[in-house]
């Protein structure tokens, strides 16, 4: 392992952590096909960014155009686009498999004949839906109490047409594309036709679900007598939404989708709490799951909104490479610390998290610079990459934006985001510091030494460029002064570009656009994920599982609230593995958040205790894509880096159970009792750290002392004047022992060259 711990010779100067990484299966194409692609990610973005804040073109050009959309749209209708933009790119952008470099044997004409075939039916459903356009613009339907109606019953030619002439054809394409991509192999610049046959069926579908929620048809949606047409494309749209999740984001919140579509369908024969009276229609479920309560509810309410901007900034920062910035400034501030590449990442992670919205992402962003230092200057690679993975995960409670978990709680909750944000401070310093100790304490135990000043960048030249901090200085200002959260990321974007003035790295009308084609990338998978997060939180408002599992919890809270705190808190752990998350919290506020309430917890509370462990759950065994996407770069065993980075944020474990003792934690309080609760806990952190790692002030302690420690920690825990003189007294008696009686220490193996 000498090639580990070797002498860093040249000075670490962070460059491509803007860079985007390249999933192996997304196109890189080239030529015309490349400025298409290109066109309708920068339109989609821009579209976004017009439609929230409310720009339409006829209004500084006086030519009213009517294809061209007019702001502010009408709620659902800009979901229903904003889901159709995601999927048209998504299918264009990221192939059903890796892209093959050489020829694939299975790259046949057949299957190429057979996706082409396809169109034949997409087609057919193409000219159903100019159909029912032109009937709805030329007024021939009835109307009913001012309002449109839409006359789809069994035996009216509507329902026919609906049956036979858009629905069926539409089922055809876009399964028969969706199996027929599971065959098909295509190389890095050609498109599948499959895909091409999804991407227009996504086309087909919003166009006939923003004809028919102009209708007096959405006040049917949910209930038995929802038109056929509309459960013919939300099924179809549901298919695709799975297919572009699985491309995207992998199997997993496919697979748990897949288990609660299958419950709906099975529940009225399944045993007690999961039982519901009678069977639910094919019809009536997907009527009902792309509606505002499910697919085009809180989710993607959220993604279409406040994520997407978020998403829009975050590439107007990456143009600017403030990433670049950020690494540097965190490696000249702490890099001469012991251990310093691992305090760098807790920095670096910490602020490139909050922006990227996802952990596993900001592993490979700040991880490949990061991970490989940690290792030459003495840290195990499996340490290197957990020490990575529990950083990056942090990024996603840091305020403001906290990955964009705090926008989805204002949603769900209707608590305000800047109550949210404010409350967040206090457990993200405590993650934080938990994890600074961890590293600090491993540092100290191995005997390893900070970077030298010639290896690292110069502070002073940093510090020079501190402006870089301007965007987000003027989105935590704006959002305090009580800007809306859209106006306020709007202002930041622009600061962005103009900010980018004062560096080498100017953003002009091209570098501008080059961020909006970015940022229309970018925001495909988190779209994907919300709208699949959908379909779940669709599922249990319609069975009404969730209310039943509150009543569990209730009847667990009978018997002790802490059980009932526990149960909780594996269930949200479970339905956040594998997936990001945003869609892990929204899945669980939906089934674990209302029990925690019904049982007397506050809102702000048990959603803040259902956030943290859907983040947690990315490095927690044995389904951790954070550490996994770490242990890829560090080289370590995946299973062992998960174990590791589970250690390393064990406070984020007990932070959820400090807040629930003590509300003061997250502001809830005067400020004499924040500042006491928010001191005390941190010295809860510090020997909870002590004690897992065994170190305590200076030395080794013997194995009765470290769990003298870790007792302390958890008295620490309830944040009562008794309990918190408990913790300190028994850290003093610990303090003592090690410095009086001095027994020796566990014999611990230096494992820095063992896998």
């Amino acid at each position: 392992m000498s090639d580990e711990r070797s002498e860093i010779v040249e000075p670490v100067i962070a460059e491509g952590v803007d860079q985007e990484p390249v999933e192996p299966n997304r196109r890189q194409f080239t030529g015309l096909m490349a400025k298409f692609a290109a066109f309708l990610a920068i339109v989609y973005a821009a579209f976004h960014m017009a439609a929230l804040n409310g720009v339409s073109i006829s209004d500084y050009t006086g030519i009213d155009l009517p294809l061209l959309p007019q702001f502010p749209m009408e709620t659902w209708n800009f979901r229903v686009v904003h889901i159709a933009g995601a999927l048209v790119l998504g299918f264009l952008m990221f192939a059903a498999y890796r892209v093959n470099t050489d020829d694939d044997p299975r790259e046949t004409p057949i299957l190429r004949l057979t996706g082409y075939a396809l169109l034949i039916p997409v087609a057919i459903a193409a000219w159903t839906v100019v159909q029912f356009l032109l009937r709805l613009n030329s007024g021939e339907l009835p109307v009913m109490g001012g309002l449109v109606t839409w006359p789809a019953f069994p035996g009216t030619e509507v329902y026919a047409q609906e049956l036979w002439w858009y629905g069926t054809p539409l089922l055809i394409a876009t399964f028969g594309a969706i199996i027929l991509s599971w065959f098909e192999r295509s190389k890095p610049q050609t498109m599948a036709a499959s895909d091409i046959v999804m991407a227009l069926c996504g086309v087909l579908v919003a166009l006939y679900l923003v004809a028919i929620y102009s209708t007096a048809a959405r006040n049917s949606v949910g209930t038995s007598f929802v038109p056929i047409g509309v459960a013919f494309a939300a099924t179809a749209g549901s298919a695709l939404i799975l297919e572009l999740t699985r491309r995207v984001a992998g199997l997993a919140l496919v697979i748990i989708a897949g288990v609660f579509l299958a419950y709906t369908f099975t529940a009225h024969l399944l045993p007690g709490v999961l039982a519901v009276q009678s069977a639910y229609t094919w019809q009536r479920f997907f009527g009902h799951v792309y509606s505002d309560a499910g697919i085009l509810g809180p989710t993607t309410a959220v993604s279409s909104t406040y994520i997407i901007l978020f998403i829009i900034f975050a590439a107007f920062l990456q143009a600017s490479k403030v990433g670049d910035y950020f690494v540097n400034f965190a490696f000249a501030a702490a890099g001469r610390a012991r251990g310093g590449p691992a305090k760098v990442a807790i920095f670096a992670s910490g602020l490139m998290g909050m922006i990227n919205g996802t952990s596993a992402g900001n592993v490979v962003a700040t991880g490949s610079l990061t991970i490989p230092l940690m290792k030459k200057v003495g840290y195990h690679r499996r340490t290197a990459g957990a020490i990575e993975a529990a950083a990056s995960t942090g990024g996603q409670i840091m305020p403001p934006i906290m990955g964009a978990g705090a926008f989805i709680m204002a949603e769900i909750t209707g608590i305000p985001y800047t109550e949210i944000a404010f409350a967040a401070i206090i457990p993200a310093v405590l993650y934080f510091v938990s994890i600074y100790f961890m590293v600090d304490f491993e540092a100290a135990k191995l005997g390893m030494r900070g970077m030298r000043e010639d290896e690292l960048p110069k502070l002073k030249e940093m510090i020079k460029r501190v402006y870089l901090f301007i965007p987000i200085i003027i989105l935590i200002v704006a959002l305090f002064l009580g800007y809306s959260v859209i106006r306020a990321g709007t202002l930041a974007t622009i600061s962005a570009a103009v900010v980018s003035w004062l560096t080498p790295v100017r953003m002009g009308p091209r570098a501008i656009v080059k961020a909006l084609e970015l940022a229309g990338l970018m925001s495909i998978q988190i779209i994907a994920v919300c709208a699949a997060a959908g379909i779940i939180v669709g599922v249990i408002s319609l069975t009404g599982v969730g209310a039943r599992f509150s009543a569990l919890l209730l009847n667990l809270a009978g018997l002790s609230q802490l059980l009932a705190l526990m149960f909780a808190m594996c269930i949200a752990i479970l339905l956040g593995m594998g997936m990001p998350t945003t869609a892990a919290y929204a899945v669980a506020a939906s089934v674990v958040a209302p029990g925690l309430i019904e049982i007397g917890i506050p809102p702000l509370t048990a959603h803040f205790f259902v956030f943290y462990f859907a983040v947690v759950s990315a490095i927690t065994p044995p389904v951790a894509l954070a550490s996994y996407a770490a242990a890829g770069i560090s080289g370590g065993n995946p299973m062992s880096t998960s174990v590791a980075s589970f250690k390393i944020g064990i406070a984020a474990f007990i932070v959820p159970f400090m807040f629930f003792y003590n509300s003061a934690l997250l502001m809830d309080g005067g400020t004499f009792e924040i500042l006491r609760a928010g001191a005390t806990a941190i010295f809860g952190v510090f020997l909870l750290s002590a004690g897992v790692q065994g170190w305590f002030i200076g030395a080794r302690p013997a194995w009765f002392l470290r769990a003298g420690l870790i007792l302390a920690a958890l008295f620490m825990i309830e944040g009562g004047v008794i309990t918190d003189l408990i913790g300190i007294g028994a850290a003093l008696a610990v303090f003592f022992v090690q410095k009086v009686l001095a027994p020796p220490p566990d014999a611990q193996l230096d494992v820095r060259g063992m896998d």
